[in-house]
This record gives C-alpha cells, sequence and structure tokens, in this order.
C-alpha cells in the first residue's frame, strides 16, 4: 500500500473513531442532564391554578419540574395526605385551609420551615407559630348580592346576616351546604361566630322559615340560582368578596362597574386563610424548601389574584387593577379558634343537617 493512501485510511479512522466518541459523549451528557433534572410535586386541591408563565420561571431557575396533584376538595386532599403519610405522595401540601388547619398540624405530616419572605406575611395570617404551615393566600366568604335586582324592585340589599330573616328578604337567599361545600361550610361558621353557640340555630331555623334554599356546591348556587350569573331566581347568594372582580374581569363585554355588591361588614364574612407546607418523608429536601420560598416570592403571589381570586399573603405583591377596584376585604372578619373549629366542626355540621334539611 503506498503510504500516502496509508495515511489517508488513517486519518479516516482516526476521524470515525473520534466522531463516535463525540456522540458517545454527547449521549452521557444528554442523558445525565435528564437524570439530574429534579422534580417537586405539590398535592392540592381541584381549585388550585397556577399561570404557566409562572411555572416555567420556577422551571428555568431551579433547573427542576413542577407536578402538580390535584386531589379533590381542600378536605379529601388532606385526608388523602394524612393517609399517606407514611408514604407521601408529594412533597409539599398546598390548601390547608383555617377550617382545617388543627386537623392538619395534629396529624403531624409537616416539616417546619421559614421560607423567604415570610416576614411580609401579615402576623395575622401565621396561626402557626412553629411554621410546620405557613399561610399563602386568603379571602372572604360572604353574602353577594345582585344589585341592578334590588334596584329594579325598589328594595335594600342586606347589609347584615340578621336581616336575612326579615319577612322583606323571604325567599331571596340561596346557600351552600356545609358538609359538601367549603364556601357552605364558612358561611355556617360566620353564623356560628356571630350568634354564638348556643344562638346559630335558632337563626337557621328562622333562615329556613324565612325560605332559604340550599344546594350542594357553589357553582349550583352561584350560576344555578343566582339571579345576576343565571336565570335563577335568588338574588342573595353565598360567594366570596372578590366575585364581584370575577364578574368585571370575565364579563363578555367591558364594564367599568361590578354587577354585584358584597356584605363584609358586622361579623357577616368568614376570613378562609390557606396554607402550604413541606411533608414529612419528601426525598427532596433541598428543592422542597426552594419550592416553599418560591410560593411565597413575588412571581408566584402576584399570579394569585386573576388565577385563584383570592388574595396574596405576601403584602407586597402588588394587586391587579381589577382586584384593586373590585375585590372586598373586611375589616372585622367572623372568627373562632381552628382548635374549636376541628373539635366542633362536626358536631356543628350534623346539628344543622338536622335542623335546616330534615
Amino acid at each position: 500500500m503506498k503510504p500516502k493512501i496509508f495515511l489517508i485510511i488513517v486519518c479516516l479512522v482516526l476521524i470515525s473513531l473520534f466522531a463516535c466518541s463525540k456522540e458517545d459523549q454527547d449521549q452521557d451528557e444528554a442523558q445525565t442532564t435528564i437524570t439530574e433534572t429534579q422534580t417537586v410535586t405539590i398535592m392540592t386541591h381541584d381549585s388550585f391554578s397556577v399561570s404557566k408563565e409562572v411555572v416555567s420561571k420556577f422551571e428555568a431557575r431551579f433547573h427542576a419540574k413542577i407536578i402538580i396533584l390535584k386531589s379533590g376538595d381542600a378536605g379529601e386532599a388532606l385526608n388523602k395526605a394524612i393517609l399517606s403519610k407514611n408514604n407521601p405522595l408529594a412533597d409539599i401540601f398546598y390548601g390547608v385551609d383555617n377550617t382545617f388547619l388543627s386537623r392538619a398540624l395534629d396529624a403531624q405530616i409537616f416539616v417546619p420551615y421559614a421560607p423567604l419572605h415570610l416576614d411580609a406575611v401579615d402576623p395575622v395570617l401565621r396561626l402557626d407559630a412553629s411554621n410546620r404551615l405557613v399561610p399563602v393566600d386568603f379571602g372572604d366568604v360572604c353574602l353577594n348580592y345582585d344589585i341592578k335586582w334590588f334596584k329594579e324592585k325598589n328594595k335594600v340589599p342586606p347589609a347584615m346576616l340578621e336581616d336575612l330573616i326579615k319577612p322583606a328578604y323571604k325567599g331571596l337567599t340561596v346557600v351552600e351546604n356545609p358538609a359538601t361545600s367549603s364556601p357552605g361550610l364558612a358561611f355556617l361558621l360566620a353564623t356560628i361566630s356571630r350568634f354564638g353557640q348556643d344562638g346559630y340555630i335558632d337563626y337557621w331555623q328562622k333562615l329556613k322559615a324565612n325560605e332559604v334554599l340550599v344546594t350542594n356546591g357553589w357553582k349550583e348556587a352561584y350560576w344555578g340560582k343566582f339571579t345576576a350569573a343565571s336565570d335563577g331566581d335568588k338574588p342573595i347568594v353565598v360567594s366570596y368578596a372578590s366575585s364581584p372582580a370575577a364578574e368585571v374581569f370575565f364579563s363578555e363585554t367591558k364594564i367599568d362597574e361590578a354587577p354585584t355588591g358584597i356584605v363584609i361588614e358586622n361579623g357577616s364574612a368568614f376570613r378562609q386563610i390557606e396554607f402550604a407546607g413541606i411533608l414529612k418523608g419528601t426525598s427532596n429536601m433541598e428543592l422542597a424548601k426552594k419550592t416553599m420560598d418560591f410560593i411565597l416570592s413575588k412571581d408566584f403571589q402576584e399570579d394569585i389574584p386573576l388565577q385563584m381570586f383570592v388574595f396574596p399573603a405576601n403584602k407586597t405583591a402588588e394587586l391587579p387593577d381589577v382586584f384593586k377596584k373590585h375585590a372586598g376585604i373586611t375589616k372585622e372578619p367572623a372568627f373562632l379558634d381552628p382548635q374549636l373549629i376541628d373539635t366542633k366542626r362536626d358536631v356543628w355540621i350534623r346539628e344543622w343537617t338536622e335542623e335546616v334539611l330534615q
């Protein structure tokens, strides 16, 4: 073989070997990247929502993927987390509210952690001193009324819970069953706060006599019976103090004023506070901590209002204009101790069911 031809063959072989080696290296690096991509799973209720843009920010910042595990309503999701505590289904739980706070803490399924930005959260919202559960959002459950209906009928809208049992409001109100609805339970607790454990049943008996309508859930009440949102005949409904903002935001035609009013004074509104915490047994504690930091960051907190129509817990988070103008916050929310709620919740629901539904 001629030397020149031999050199050419050698060069081709070396190039081929280098190319194969480089391809193998690239494949190894790609495989390493795939292997090293971390995931964090957030277990939550079915109403949870976050924008794709915010999820992308988190994933780019921490080179990790978020998995959202929706697990039913808040109570159902918490029960699943408790039942799986020896083999947790997620790293973080989002959505324990103050009606289930004591049950969640007593189950001892959360790890204490004080996230970044926790000092920007109003101390009034921080109901767990050990930071096993930290506040992430809040909103007020209250009466909503159809402004146009009351104007056309030349009637005065309700201003407090006591108004609902007056003859003038007979047959005008729809509420949700506290055994099957989160706002329904919050409204029941508002009445217990207002009238006491010895007086709330008397109030509900009078409300029943005044032909209050009870539905199983919020959608059935608001979109099925409420005159401002449906062909129903009830101009008063139990909803949220942020519902007027949602009405404006989702209106098919641009409107400057909300079609609904809210009743939030005189202890008429119950404040729901949602919490999140790291589940014991997480396989990735450091990423779980970073996720909790992110949940209280402005990036996530400023996304909350137009995703879930509640208020961010971080006071430095900027509210969208529609919230500033149309969403309400009561200055005097109805209050019951979370431990008392946990102890008496089932008793109150049973008493309510016996008096109102039977």
